[in-house]
This record gives C-alpha cells, sequence and structure tokens, in this order.
C-alpha cells in the first residue's frame, strides 16, 4: 500500500485539500487499490479557509516519514493564518525530509511558497499563484526558485502548481506518479474528467 500524508496548515483552502482525498480514495475503491490517504496538521483540529474545522488522523509530532510514500500540500489563505503553520519550522522540516528521501511533493497554489521557504526548491524550477499582479510568483522567487510562468511545473520529485483550478490535475499526476498513467487515466475516466 502506499500511502500519501495530507499536509494542512491552519488556513488551508478546502477545495485543494479535497481533490487529493477523492482521487487517492476513488484509487483505493475502484482503482488499483494500491494507494491510502492520512491527513496531518500542527494540531489534533485545524481550522481551514471559510472556518471549516476538521480533526486529522496525525498531528506533527506523530508522523514518521519513512512510512509515507508521497506528501500532499494544499495551499490556504493569508486572512486564515496559512502562514503561520506553512512557515513554521516543523512545517517546513517535514518538506526537507521528503525531498531529501526523493519522494514525491504535489502541491497546489501558494503550498509552493513554504516549499521555497524550507529550501527545497532553490535553484529549481516552480510556479505559484499567478494572479493579482504575480504578488505570490515574485515571493517563491525571492526564495531563490525560478519562476515558471505556467500551470504546472514539475522538477524532479516535486508537483507546483499556480491557483486552485489545477489542483484537480495535480492529484492526478500525484497518482500517476504513485501508479501509473493507465490506473490514473482510468480513475480520469470514471471521474468524469476524460
Amino acid at each position: 500500500m502506499k500511502k500519501v500524508l495530507l499536509l494542512l496548515a491552519n488556513g488551508f483552502e478546502t477545495f485543494e485539500a479535497s481533490v487529493f482525498i477523492d482521487v487517492i480514495g476513488w484509487n483505493y475503491i475502484d482503482g488499483d487499490k494500491s494507494t491510502q490517504l492520512f491527513t496531518c496538521g500542527r494540531t489534533k483540529e485545524v481550522n481551514s479557509t471559510f472556518n471549516q474545522k476538521i480533526i486529522v488522523d496525525y498531528t506533527f509530532d506523530e508522523i514518521n516519514i519513512d512510512e509515507y510514500d508521497a506528501l500532499a500540500i494544499p495551499g490556504g489563505f493569508t486572512e486564515y493564518n496559512f502562514y503561520n503553520d506553512a512557515y513554521s519550522e516543523q512545517f517546513l522540516e517535514i518538506l526537507r525530509e521528503f525531498d531529501k528521501k526523493g519522494k514525491t511533493i504535489a502541491s497546489v497554489c501558494v503550498a509552493a511558497l513554504p516549499l521555497g521557504k524550507s529550501g527545497v526548491l532553490k535553484g529549481r524550477k516552480g510556479t505559484t499563484y499567478n494572479k493579482r499582479d504575480g504578488i505570490k510568483q515574485k515571493q517563491l522567487k525571492y526564495f531563490g526558485v525560478e519562476v515558471i510562468n505556467q500551470p504546472i511545473v514539475i522538477d524532479q520529485n516535486i508537483i507546483t502548481s499556480w491557483n486552485p483550478s489545477t489542483a484537480m490535475e495535480v492529484a492526478f499526476l500525484l497518482l500517476e506518479k504513485l501508479t501509473n498513467k493507465e490506473n490514473a487515466d482510468f480513475i480520469r475516466e470514471i471521474m468524469g474528467f476524460k
């Protein structure tokens, strides 16, 4: 069984998290049945954007990175204090450890910013939220990332994307990396995306 850790900072965007839950879950039930997803936050209860609360499977302190094959990270809103958790040393260290072990990291929208801050994207290609005069892309560039102005960028083991509209495709790409293209295409088809 390949295990995906969904890393949730307070203020995460619910839609961006839900795509990973659905794609990995659909594969667990109707695909090759080889993937399972677990949620993780700084605290047991995590508040999303728009004040939806969820109870995670594990806290940061409870996870063993060696038990997971991939990391999925949704972006979030400044207004809901996303960067308080996402820029915390504990959050950044999880990113570094996944990258150091060469495990797939799939991020959506501004989740690329903690990847940049952690140093794992320094000197590599990436993208992030592209609206509102490219402010977030400028922030990513500040971290030493070669910002590519396209919807999804893959550099070695890291997937970054530029806004919520890319979230579903990032989840399918993650599934493809964990299984294979045929299986990911099958899940796309039965979910109605193909």
